[in-house]
């Protein structure tokens, strides 16, 4: 059988299988190492079956087939303890990332217009909704935000920074507020939930760090929910 190639991963791992006179033989500090063999072998390739030691391919890797029945992984425990190590030490932690979601509820009233259509035409696309004196929704806001765990304090971003933030960018402008009139960007703008995401994104932009807003999560009713992206 052709050796396998190791060169991505070289210095760690050897890779060898049983003569055919002895195809038990198998060393007992492989089988001790079963462990490592398991999270080694998915290093290398994705999975590692040690009954049969059939390797899917992956990364370009070969694979061994149900001939290796006795396949072992020889791993370098330094290595692995060093790695394990490192998950615990915040200074050689490796750009660990994470998101994190605030929500926060607030009640508004609107009603769904164009000014494009007659009011004729916009009871076809919004029915009941177009009704002249509005009505209104207790509307449900889920932010979220994402980046590196900081090493020390252990946060993607202070909850206390983010909830001042929501406060800013989406209790103070629409809280208790008609949309349409008391809110200077939907005069021209159907107050869809839609484009209230939108609204909230581009109102948050403008308090959090750039690139760390991940999404917006708009329940309009618990049936009706919209997600925004910034796409």
């Amino acid at each position: 059988m052709a050796p396998v190639s190791t060169a991505e991963v070289a210095p760690v791992l050897t890779i060898t299988t049983p003569g055919p006179g002895n195809p038990e033989a198998v060393p007992q500090r492989a089988r001790s190492l079963s462990g490592e063999r398991r999270t080694v072998g998915r290093a290398l390739t994705g999975t590692c079956c040690l009954k049969c030691a059939a390797v899917s391919p992956r990364n370009g890797h070969e694979t061994l087939g149900k001939k290796a029945c006795n396949i072992f992984v020889e791993s370098n425990l330094d290595f692995l303890k060093g790695n394990r190590a490192a998950l615990r030490d915040p200074e050689k932690s490796c750009c660990r990332r994470a998101q994190v979601s605030r929500l926060i509820s607030f009640s508004a009233s609107h009603q769904l217009h164009s000014k494009s259509l007659s009011n004729e035409e916009n009871l076809k696309p919004f029915g009941k909704c177009s009704n002249p004196n509005g009505h209104r929704h207790n509307y449900k806001v889920v932010v979220t935000v994402h980046g590196e765990i900081d090493p020390v304090t252990g946060m993607v971003m202070n909850l206390t920074d983010l909830e001042e933030y929501m406060e800013q960018a989406i209790m103070k402008p629409l809280d208790h507020k008609n949309l349409d009139l008391d809110v200077s960007y939907f005069p021209d703008v159907v107050s869809r939930t839609e484009d209230v995401a939108v609204y909230i994104w581009e109102n948050l932009q403008k308090f959090l760090p750039v690139g760390v807003l991940h999404k917006v999560k708009v329940y309009e009713t618990d049936n009706n929910i919209v997600v925004y992206k910034g796409e």
